[in-house]
């Protein structure tokens, strides 16, 4: 449990304290990372102090999480520069043109889901939409939180299904089986919850209304946007994504006179600063969990619940909580089903749990809780696009946490039937 506890420290420091003050900006998330990360390395049994330091440092510099980083960069540059020539007022203007307003949040979530089964990545998804589903939220109205959080459900919808999302490749590559039977498999669960939201999200917009008088469409500054969904779609790279996208600001912006070539670099330079706290928290965030990862912590949890694994449902249940857990510590789904995956198998061989199922757990519970952390790499980018704390979005994830429960009910009632 000593491993473990920095995690304590953290959740203690942040989230109790701040519902204590019923403020979550009265400690700085940043702050309470701090403190955490000093009391792991000071509590680590890894050798000297330099040897902690360095084990902190290895795990705040992964190759996983400097790409996360440098993504975060693009992003940042990108989304501000695309701002300040208006491209996110003209996207929002045709959406608004095209849709009527009480389709918004139900449009905005099946976009979300088409968009990120198309390109793998929810985190692409995020990036691309959250400006789009804040601009939105303030010309209608509504709460910027919850349009951000239909953006981060739907985008876990395709993180989770994907043929090409890492998620997917790493659960069947780790339990053996076909990347089409295990989105069979998938699918079975996943898509009731996906039907219900889309429900839900159509009523939930029945009172919404579009403003008066809407300008007109400049559809010149809509191509940064259009360009970026569209390559994402065909599978380019995230960061080549986001690099053309950043040239087309600039290209249009000098065109349309939004800005000269100094606005145009102060304007990615301004993205790139605002994205300092999420680019701190992201690497005191790894140097965390790598020193309660050296420490035994994962190994500790993994060994209390396999403890008692009975019959095919327990099994099942296990490998949900390890994954789970795994997620927690690790702050990264694709990372949680590699570190789990050869003992999922494990279990899964012993007590005759069908490999397809099997994969589809630990990628469905990974990307369940994924969707909900507030420290994950998801959250806080979209906290970051939309300049929320990311805690203010919690309360609308409704899909996420409806994938948890599908994915728990079909373990509970052995579904789907043929798989189980």
């Amino acid at each position: 449990m000593k491993a473990l506890s920095p995690l304590l420290v953290f959740v203690v420091l942040y989230l109790v304290t701040s519902i204590i003050a019923r403020d979550f900006y009265k400690v700085p998330i940043t702050v309470a990372f701090m403190v955490a990360s000093i009391y792991a390395v000071a509590i680590s049994g890894g050798g000297t102090l330099r040897k902690r330091i360095e084990c902190f440092s290895r795990g705040a510099g992964t190759e996983n999480l400097m790409l996360m980083l440098w993504i975060f960069v693009l992003a940042g540059a990108f989304a501000n520069a695309a701002k300040l020539m208006g491209s996110i007022d003209a996207t929002v203007n045709l959406t608004l043109h095209l849709l009527p307003a009480e389709m918004l949040l139900a449009g905005l979530f099946l976009a979300s889901c088409f968009i990120s089964l198309s390109i793998g990545t929810s985190v692409g998804t995020i990036v691309a939409l959250v400006p789009i589903a804040a601009g939105l939220a303030t010309s209608t109205g509504t709460s910027t939180a919850l349009m951000t959080a239909v953006v981060v459900g739907g985008a876990f919808f395709g993180d989770n299904l994907s043929f090409i999302s890492d998620t997917t490749i790493a659960a069947t590559q780790t339990q053996g089986c076909r990347l089409s039977d295990k989105f069979r498999v998938n699918l079975y669960i996943v898509a009731p919850a996906a039907i219900i939201i889309f429900i839900v999200y159509l009523f939930m917009g029945e009172g919404m209304q579009s403003p008066k008088n809407l300008p007109d469409v400049e559809i010149i500054k809509v191509i940064p946007y259009l360009v970026v969904l569209l390559i994402a779609i065909f599978g380019m790279n995230v960061m080549a994504v986001l690099t053309i996208g950043i040239v087309l600001t600039g290209i249009i912006g000098l065109i349309t006179g939004s800005y000269d070539v100094y606005g145009w670099l102060a304007a990615m330079g301004d993205g790139i600063k605002g994205m300092g706290e999420l680019i701190i928290i992201t690497m005191m965030a790894g140097g965390l969990l790598e020193i309660i990862r050296m420490n035994g912590g994962i190994d500790y949890i993994i060994k209390k619940l396999t403890r008692r694994v009975n019959g095919k449902r327990g099994a099942e249940m296990a490998i949900a909580a390890l994954v789970t857990l795994t997620n927690v510590c690790t702050a990264n789904n694709t990372v949680a089903i590699i570190t789990v995956g050869g003992i999922a198998k494990q279990i899964g061989d012993r007590y005759g749990v069908d490999n397809r199922k099997c994969a589809s757990i630990l990628d469905t519970f990974s990307c369940f809780t994924q969707g909900i952390i507030p420290y994950g790499a998801q959250m806080l980018m979209a906290a970051g696009l939309a300049m929320l704390n990311p805690i203010e979005i919690l309360p609308y994830l409704y899909y996420p946490l409806l994938l948890g429960l599908s994915a728990l009910l079909a373990i509970l009632f052995r579904l789907p039937k043929r798989y189980s």
